[in-house]
């Protein structure tokens, strides 16, 4: 057998999670199985999603090591030599072992051979056979990278990648809202703006009890999605508890196609307005566009809504904040090695000298947060709203060779004067609570049409 190093490959454990027990536990989940494995924690983190244009496979973890060997072993035993075998038959390997830190900060051998025995006595003896054996693949692999302990860390299957895909290029089917994990509750970050979600009365920081009457109790985040998506015109319930509620209640939604027109402008009275409601691949540009024509109508000030925009794309918010920095530190990467990498302005600035408010709220994430936190730090604009989501940490999005997909939190990421984000959110230069917070009817009227802004109308009134 070839060693790692001849492969390109190293052991690098950077946790103390068991991916092993995670490999076997996956595919045992497809056949409703379970495996006995030693207790560990569960640390949630939040995500940004940061696709990568031309990179290989991330090879410097266990996790991954394990997915080309275990896996491999029968198939592709090396990189560059295929020995197809029919899985649906016994599967019989030679010995292949690696050695690497446990979950006690002890050594511990993986035995892939056992692997293939819990496959084959599955296979043989399970009362709900046969288990496909494309299931018990994508189970193994869901359960490998589970194994990290991170929600937004996850293997997705050919099919949930290609929604994932659909997402960043600003169309899918569904809701309409984004969702987080708080505290393992599935949780409402923010309903997307004219969706569905939104019309319903979904608000940002529901928690998500069950979904057509199912439990959300030990879902992960992919899991939710998946029950919530769903085809155009069909219904799905959602039971959830509002904060500061008692008592849950259903709502029920109907789906439709959703197409996030990621910026939206105009003028306020005197104020350039910007409604910015994703981070997508269009929104630079748009973005783009719409301080063009703003500036030629000459406002005395700009006004940035970021409130319930859940991010996405790092870069973007990194080029939207050049439109008021000079060069300079926009954030600041931070690795589990300790390396930092710092994304710097293009200096642009076009917006530098103009008075501006940014509207945050707690529906306000990720790469939100990244341009709401460089122009507090810089000094130019005022922050205006609630407290922000504390979605601080790092994704890179990988697409693998049969169309599945790898999200794997890589770092954390710091405002330019290295403030910590994740689950700490960004306190406003100016608490604004909208009206909406009491609990009567003309009260949830004012959080839902947005002609009765409280918010925006008492910033308008601050601009001169």
């Amino acid at each position: 057998m070839k060693n790692l190093e001849s492969w390109g490959l190293k052991l690098n454990i950077k946790n103390k999670t068991d991916p092993w027990s995670g490999l076997l536990g996956g595919f045992l989940r497809s056949g409703n199985l379970t495996i006995i494995m030693p207790d560990f924690k569960i640390f949630f983190k939040k995500g940004e999603e940061r696709r990568i244009q031309s990179r290989h496979l991330f090879l410097g973890s266990l996790l991954v090591i394990l997915i080309l060997i275990s896996f491999f072993t029968g198939v592709l035993f090396a990189k560059n030599q295929e020995s197809v075998v029919a899985i649906s038959a016994p599967v019989t390997t030679s010995s292949v072992k690696i050695t690497g830190l446990g979950t006690t900060n002890k050594l511990f051998t993986v035995d892939f051979n056992l692997y293939w025995d819990v496959w084959n006595k599955l296979q043989e003896k399970f009362i709900g056979k046969p288990v496909a054996d494309d299931n018990l693949f994508y189970s193994s692999l869901e359960g490998l990278v589970a194994a990290a302990n991170d929600p937004y860390t996850v293997f997705l299957r050919p099919q949930k990648a290609e929604r994932f895909s659909q997402d960043l290029a600003g169309s899918f089917s569904g809701i309409g809202a984004e969702l987080g994990m708080k505290k393992e509750v599935i949780t409402i970050v923010a309903p997307l703006s004219e969706s569905p979600a939104e019309k319903a009365g979904i608000k940002a920081g529901d928690k998500v009890l069950a979904v057509d009457g199912k439990d959300t109790y030990g879902w992960t985040l992919d899991e939710a999605v998946n029950k919530i998506r769903g085809k155009k015109g069909t219904p799905v319930k959602l039971l959830i508890l509002r904060n500061n509620e008692s008592a849950p209640r259903e709502i029920s939604i109907i789906r439709d196609t959703i197409v996030i027109k990621s910026v939206k402008w105009e003028m306020k009275n005197n104020a350039a307005y910007i409604q910015i409601s994703n981070f997508n691949e269009d929104t630079a540009g748009l973005f783009d566009k719409a301080v063009t024509e703003l500036i030629s109508k000459n406002p005395s000030a700009f006004i940035i809504d970021l409130r319930n925009d859940p991010g996405g794309f790092l870069d973007t918010a990194v080029r939207l904040a050049s439109e008021w920095i000079p060069k300079g530190k926009v954030v600041t990467e931070k690795f589990s090695d300790g390396h930092e990498e710092n994304y710097i302005s293009d200096g642009k600035h076009r917006l530098d000298n103009f008075e501006t408010y940014v509207l945050i709220n707690q529906g306000s994430a990720s790469a939100s947060e990244i341009l709401a936190g460089a122009l507090q730090d810089y000094g130019k604009a005022t922050l205006v709203g609630e407290k922000s989501f504390g979605k601080g940490s790092v994704q890179e999005y990988e697409q693998l060779s049969d169309g599945s997909a790898l999200k794997i939190t890589v770092a954390e990421w710091l405002t330019p004067k290295g403030r910590h984000i994740n689950n700490n959110g960004i306190e406003p230069d100016i608490k604004m609570v909208p009206v909406a917070a009491s609990s009567t009817a003309s009260v949830v009227e004012n959080l839902v049409n947005p002609q009765k802004d409280t918010v925006l109308e008492d910033v308008l009134k601050l601009i001169k």
